[in-house]
């Protein structure tokens, strides 16, 4: 899963242009929004479209479960992960 972690940071980065922040600078068990990373819900959308469009895997938006699976790049790989099987 390490490889995925890895993707998702670079994918994060790539997608909203976070040009001063490195892979090595995304805990992978940290917050993605408020505290941690920063992001917003804006930037959950973008990321959400990003990750359909990389890995064909769609988040509902209007799912009760979306926060819990963007808390993390932790938590984000194990709904990814999930998803394929």
């Amino acid at each position: 899963m390490e490889a995925l972690h890895l993707e998702l940071k670079t994918l994060i980065i790539e997608t909203l242009n976070l040009e001063e922040v490195t892979v090595e600078d995304i805990d992978t068990e940290a917050p993605l929004f408020h505290d941690g990373l920063g992001l917003d819900s804006i930037d959950a959308l973008e990321l959400g479209m990003a990750i359909k469009n990389q890995y064909c895997i769609v988040v509902d938006a209007q799912d009760a479960s979306t926060k819990a699976i963007f808390q993390s790049v932790a938590t984000l790989a194990q709904f990814i992960e999930q998803q394929r099987r």
